[in-house]
């Protein structure tokens, strides 16, 4: 425990110290230690599930909970408080990152087989228009970003306008025409708050749906787990999943050490700078300790404190007083803080440059190894997370469009990874050697080399006429 004195009026000192008009003590704790939390069943919101309803978790599962607690204070801290970090950017920012990341480039609807090529190249217009009509682009990015504030998130597949009965709602969502009506009309993303399971397997782990709720509560009204696409990108084990409320691990709580460390040491740099320099007075404290009156040093220590700077003056005794200033060495501060904010970086898995903007220094340094590998992580994430998501609404949206499905068409990722103008120039160069290497052989001839550069994607001679 640390005691600073300050002059301040009216503040009375601790015992066993002399008390003096305005001597002030001021304590200052140290950061706190987070205490166990004891692992239990969620709490959901008012109105979320009816009264009379409580997770469906058998007696084994709640007896497994009793008197288990997590050390060092981690463990599912609930939605209210998830949601109340996502105030800070130091949590919001990297689930931004990475929800924009996962959408950015997006896809592109595809047909692939040489069968009908015009019958296809048509349904993939009318999914593309579809796709945009229902901007499940964007509907995925908030997913992807809640999933990284919360653990969990839902996307409720909307039919007939929002028509559908009460009653309906609780019953499986068929892949047939005749269930689909008019289609999917709307995609609703639904935050884990307002969601709570209604029941699951417990007993079979032989089952498909063993730990898989298979309707959830969505303020007070019961929905199929088939009307909602749910995510979970990081999903922990099955003892677990009551106590997170068939969620997962979210982001924000992964990095919360990381950043509780990185907000203690950027306040208590600051503190150091603040506080780097101390004036010292050199005089006599016998009598005031003694009992003596203390008025004149507080006065005069009052008068150098609003005349302290460069236009100021202090008058000393100079026999028996003398002046001084100590200053705290702030060398090495800079790297400690910089370490303490890279750290939330780390298990993130995003790049500095990407993250905090901090690019590399040095000769010939380069973050494109990093953005490189930060790129495939995030095209595995979308694969992982987005495509099974993406078939079963690709299907849904075939079967109310075309009432068939049509395994031939599917999608491609577009690559996160785009040259620049000198790397593009290059490539083009090296393609253009290339062709002339097979036009020389006979290979090919110039009429399909003109060809393929003005059928390309993106190519800049695509308004050539080739007749």
């Amino acid at each position: 425990m640390r005691l600073f004195f300050r002059p301040r009026s009216g503040v009375a000192a601790p015992v066993g110290l002399p008390t003096r008009p305005g001597l002030a003590v001021r304590e200052v704790a140290p950061p706190p230690v987070p205490r166990p939390r004891p692992l239990a069943l969620p709490r959901s919101s008012e109105r979320v599930i009816p009264a009379a309803v409580k997770l469906a978790v058998d007696a084994d599962m709640a007896a497994l909970y009793q008197g288990q607690t997590w050390s060092g204070g981690a463990g599912f801290p609930g939605y209210a408080a998830l949601a109340e970090l996502c105030q800070c950017p130091e949590y919001r920012r990297p689930a931004e990152i990475m929800a924009s990341e996962m959408t950015r480039k997006w896809l592109r609807l595809v047909a692939i087989g040489d069968s009908d090529a015009g019958a296809k190249a048509e349904k993939v217009r009318a999914l593309t228009a579809a796709f945009q009509r229902l901007k499940v682009r964007e509907v995925f990015r908030q997913a992807a970003e809640q999933d990284g504030f919360f653990g969990r998130s839902q996307i409720f597949l909307e039919l007939d306008g929002g028509r559908t009965p009460p009653e309906e709602l609780d019953k499986p969502l068929l892949e047939t025409p005749a269930k689909l009506g008019k289609g999917i009309t709307a995609l609703r993303v639904i935050e884990p708050l307002w969601t709570y399971p209604a029941g699951y397997n417990a007993a079979d782990p032989l089952r498909d749906d063993y730990f898989q709720p298979d309707c959830w509560y969505v303020q007070g009204r019961k929905v199929h787990a088939s009307r909602l696409l749910t995510l979970v990108s990081r999903p922990v084990p099955d003892l677990l999943k009551p106590a997170y409320c068939f969620g997962g691990l979210s982001l924000s709580q992964m990095m919360k050490p990381y950043v509780d460390n990185w907000l203690h040491t950027r306040q208590s740099v600051a503190d150091s700078v603040y506080n780097f320099s101390t004036s010292v007075l050199k005089t006599n404290m016998a009598g005031i300790l003694e009992g003596g009156a203390a008025t004149a040093l507080w006065q005069r220590v009052k008068l150098f404190t609003q005349m302290r700077g460069n236009r100021g003056l202090m008058v000393l005794d100079k026999d028996s007083e003398e002046f001084a200033a100590v200053t705290t060495p702030l060398s090495g501060l800079r790297d400690l803080q910089a370490q303490a904010q890279e750290h939330m970086a780390a298990v993130t898995g995003i790049p500095l440059v990407k993250l905090l903007g901090i690019t590399p220094s040095g000769l010939n340094a380069s973050s494109a190894g990093e953005m490189r590998a930060f790129y495939d992580w995030v095209e595995a994430c979308q694969e992982r997370l987005f495509a099974p998501l993406l078939q079963r609404l690709l299907r849904l949206l075939q079967l109310s469009l075309f009432g068939a499905v049509d395994p031939g068409i599917t999608w491609r990722w577009e690559s996160l990874w785009s040259l620049d103008e000198a790397e593009l120039a290059a490539a083009r160069k090296t393609e253009a050697e290339t062709a002339a290497l097979y036009v020389g052989q006979g290979v090919l001839s110039a009429a399909e080399v003109r060809a393929g550069l003005v059928g390309r994607e993106g190519s800049p001679y695509a308004a050539l006429d080739l007749e």
